[in-house]
């Protein structure tokens, strides 16, 4: 009698594992990214695809591609980067904090010449978050002479589906 009632315990406990919940990978993926548009006496058109995982614990990790396109008078600039993004979001309050690495190479074309050049950049930033999308601004720490960006402070337009 007593191999039934344990041979009944196991099949129930196995039953019960079975049936938690499994969770898909897919579930947690989110794609999107970013555009940034500039007109003017410098025209510059941006777009940043990218993807991310979403932990359960406030966290996202992904990776992402940038391109820039920029001209201004005779010079015109072709920026190709491709990124490692983190992101984690604080609970209860709407912000998005950031940090990401990119490694960056340009082309710049003169009117009778050419240079090509690498740079990197590590961004931290703060956003507001509104679930899908966010907006504010980050700072990139690793700013030199090399960059081809007129400055190290650059604004957050992120959204993810």
């Amino acid at each position: 009698m007593k191999k039934y009632f344990l041979l009944l315990f196991l099949s129930t406990s196995f039953t019960m594992i079975s049936q938690e919940k499994k969770v898909d990978f897919w579930d947690h993926v989110q794609f999107g990214g970013g555009l940034s548009m500039s007109f003017g006496s410098q025209t510059t058109i941006g777009i940043s695809p990218s993807v991310i995982y979403n932990f359960d614990n406030g966290f996202a990790l992904g990776t992402g591609l940038t391109y820039v396109y920029s001209k201004f008078d005779d010079t015109k600039t072709n920026v190709y980067g491709a990124s490692i993004i983190s992101l984690y979001q604080i609970p209860n309050i709407g912000i998005q904090l950031s940090g990401e690495f990119e490694q960056s190479y340009a082309k710049r074309t003169f009117p009778n010449d050419s240079e090509n050049t690498s740079f990197p950049a590590l961004y931290l930033g703060a956003a507001y978050n509104t679930g899908r999308f966010a907006v504010g601004i980050r700072y990139d720490v690793l700013y030199d002479d090399r960059s081809v960006y007129s400055s190290a402070i650059s604004p957050i337009v992120r959204f993810y589906f």
